[in-house]
């Protein structure tokens, strides 16, 4: 039996371990960084080292890490020993304050987007003390940010450091306004985990999946998930055994793993963790990630993190619940029992709507990759369109506010079901709605938007920036004003008329909402390039918040489009490959034994018309699909003629996806008429359903 509360956050250097370890002093120092941002006192760098370094070699660490997130998506690391020699041969074992709070990794070969030259190597990382350090496969790892050598931010990290600087200094002049002396707000973020469990036998044996993620070809099972049987479903007994390890190895890092069940997709799954500060939630999703997929080789199996692994079936997401707490733990989304007469709350309501509608093409953008473009619209996962779910009660209020009307809400209700034996429940005041990309969820939002493989500290990176922009400039009308209360309530009616547009309650899955969004002048991007040709446009707001200089704005978006390109060129090369090499020769394998099949009936005088129409519709097939392998070809060797990154992006999107998706609809009814046996490739059936 495990002892939870005894494991958890054994491998952890946490406030516990600090309180044990460090003097007094030290410790009450480095609490006022962790808690309230206070800059760090170098002076106690080397007593925070030693202690660290003592602890870690008590778990067995031989090495140390400065573990960061450069802009590949993925987070990166370096391994140096403890060790330094001493007289006559031998050695010790140190670790000082210097090698604590900077890092020098080679910055060369990661993406810069412009902002350095391959020959300009160094880089720095530098120590995240907010966020733990912890022991993992004998290593230290310490958090880090990373930074080029002339300070630009090379990661996805010092942006979201900053942006939560900026919107803590915005809303704590916002709680000034109600009276409180609020020295820092904090975002907290609880992202909800989605993915797909395969076999690895079966895995090992797709190309698609090994080079992309996600099958290229596949024609879709038998059944799929239109019996909407797998989620929630029971668990198989495979599978539970690894959610189980998956439970314990995230607990003894700390992760707050509290939730785990079937998707809706068969083989898909989801693993929730409660919410911590949005900084240390990144890191933790990034650390639980590669666990999951470690993990699941214990178990014979290989965990997909892609979007889309398999057409036809739902994709997977990282649903982002973020909200706002102060130093004395009040969540700021918190509405209480009349959210009207809340008017903290509804000027804090007012501003995320105002900033989700200001910049609805920055959160947009802030999701698209290449891989969520096949979620995002597909009638599994919100469209592309960013509006706002509030639920009916708030919405009620909201239209009030607008109409200058008094508000219809009252007490909360309850729930009968009409069965004796079975409790009578409160009733939340906002339902939850799957389609909606932006959902105000009880006391937060709900993004829903982002991708499983996304990393999330530029999704909130960006929705912090947002926020924080449209705080500074509530908080600067509202300061001048002779009065508070009157101005306060013409901000709220006037910015709420202003963005009522984004508010929609409906089905976002529906036709018509595509239509009615187009009438409101809701942004539309569809795909990944259209949506990050749309940087430029949020230069000043970045630059004003000092979350990003335009520069290192630039330098992102060049990275993003560059790597949009670089995946849609290996997914095509990866098809190519696939076709000519295994798909083409094995329905040739299986229409000569048709051929074989069909003389041998006409020498013995039988009917082989069966033979004949399946010969000749996989011959035709065979034929269409050698017709289109080559005009992927032709339209990935366009792509050098290309020049610019975003024109690149525009291309690999409109000339070689057409291309690609012609193909795989030609090799697609191919493997529905070849034999199984002579299918290169395990099918859907059994990468969806052989676990």
């Amino acid at each position: 039996m495990i002892n939870i509360p005894e494991i958890f956050a054994e491998n952890v250097f946490n406030e516990n371990v600090m309180r044990d370890k460090l003097p007094k002093e030290v410790f009450k120092k480095l609490m006022k960084t962790i808690d309230l941002g206070e800059p760090l006192d170098v002076s106690i760098a080397n007593v925070v080292a030693n202690a660290m370094k003592d602890w870690a070699v008590e778990k067995g660490a031989t090495h140390y890490t400065h573990w960061f997130q450069p802009m590949t998506g993925i987070t990166a690391e370096k391994h140096d020993s403890f060790i330094t020699p001493t007289a006559g041969g031998k050695v010790i074992m140190s670790f000082g304050g210097k090698e604590l709070i900077q890092g020098e990794p080679d910055a060369s070969s990661f993406p810069s987007g412009g902002l350095r030259a391959t020959f300009e190597a160094r880089g720095y990382t530098a120590w995240d003390p907010s966020s733990y350090a912890f022991v993992k496969d004998g290593t230290l790892y310490i958090p880090t940010a990373f930074c080029s050598y002339t300070g630009e931010a090379l990661d996805k990290k010092t942006p979201l450091l900053r942006s939560m600087d900026a919107i803590s200094k915005q809303a704590c002049r916002v709680m000034k306004l109600f009276g409180k002396d609020v020295k820092r707000v904090t975002t907290t973020v609880g992202p909800e985990q989605e993915y797909f469990l395969v076999d690895k036998k079966y895995y090992d044996q797709r190309k698609d999946l090994i080079f992309t993620g996600r099958t290229l070809f596949g024609a879709m099972s038998p059944k799929g998930q239109e019996m909407e049987d797998h989620y929630f479903g029971t668990i198989k007994p495979r599978i539970a055994a690894f959610m189980a390890d998956l439970d314990v190895e995230l607990w003894k890092y700390g992760l707050l793993a509290k939730t785990k069940h079937n998707e809706v997709a068969p083989a898909q799954h989801e693993i929730a963790p409660i919410f911590s500060t949005t900084n240390i939630a990144t890191d933790n999703n990034q650390l639980l990630m590669d666990i999951a997929k470690k993990v699941a080789l214990k178990h014979g199996m290989v965990c997909l993190l892609h979007e889309k692994p398999f057409d036809g079936v739902n994709g997977s997401g990282k649903h982002n619940n973020w909200s706002m707490s102060t130093d004395m733990g009040e969540n700021l989304l918190n509405p209480g029992k009349n959210p009207k007469d809340n008017a903290q709350f509804m000027l804090i309501l007012t501003a995320v709507i105002t900033a989700v509608d200001k910049y609805a093409k920055l959160m947009r953008l802030s999701v698209a990759s290449a891989g969520n473009d096949h979620r995002l619209g597909a009638n599994e996962a919100p469209p592309a369109i960013v509006s706002v779910f509030l639920g009916d009660e708030l919405e009620r209020v909201v239209r009030d506010i607008i109409d200058g009307g008094e508000s219809t809400v009252g007490g909360q209700a309850k729930i009968e079901l009409g069965v004796t034996t079975l409790p009578v429940f409160p009733k939340d005041n906002t339902d939850r709605n799957r389609t909606s990309p932006f959902a105000f969820t009880g006391n937060r939002f709900e993004f829903r938007m982002p991708g499983s493989s996304q990393s999330i500290g530029c999704i909130n990176m960006m929705l912090n920036t947002a926020v924080a922009d449209v705080f500074k400039n509530f908080a600067d009308e509202l300061e001048g004003a002779e009065d508070f209360q009157k101005a306060l309530n013409a901000l709220i009616k006037r910015e709420l008329t202003a963005h009522q547009r984004v508010i929609f309650n409906g089905n976002g899955y529906d036709d018509n909402w595509v239509a009615e969004a187009e009438k409101r002048g809701l942004p539309n991007l569809r795909s990944t390039p259209e949506a990050l040709a749309a940087y430029d446009e949020f230069i000043d707001l970045f630059e004003e918040t000092g979350v990003l200089s335009e520069a290192e704005l630039k330098s992102r978006q060049e990275i993003l489009l560059d790597e949009y390109a670089k995946t849609i060129a290996i997914e095509s090369r990866t098809m190519v490959d696939m076709s000519k090499k295994d798909i083409l020769p094995a329905v040739a394998s299986y229409v000569k034994e048709l051929s074989d099949i069909a003389c041998n009936k006409k020498t013995l005088g039988l009917n082989a018309d069966l033979e004949i129409k399946q010969i000749d519709k996989l011959s035709t097939l065979a034929s269409d699909a050698y017709d289109k392998t080559a005009a992927l070809e032709e339209a990935i060797a366009g792509a050098a003629d290309v020049e610019g990154a975003q024109n690149s992006a525009n291309y690999e999107h409109e000339t070689v996806i057409p291309a690609m998706d012609a193909l795989r609809a030609v090799a697609d009814e191919m493997e529905l008429n070849t034999a199984e046996k002579y299918w290169p490739f395990p099918a859907y059936d059994k990468l969806l359903f052989g676990i």
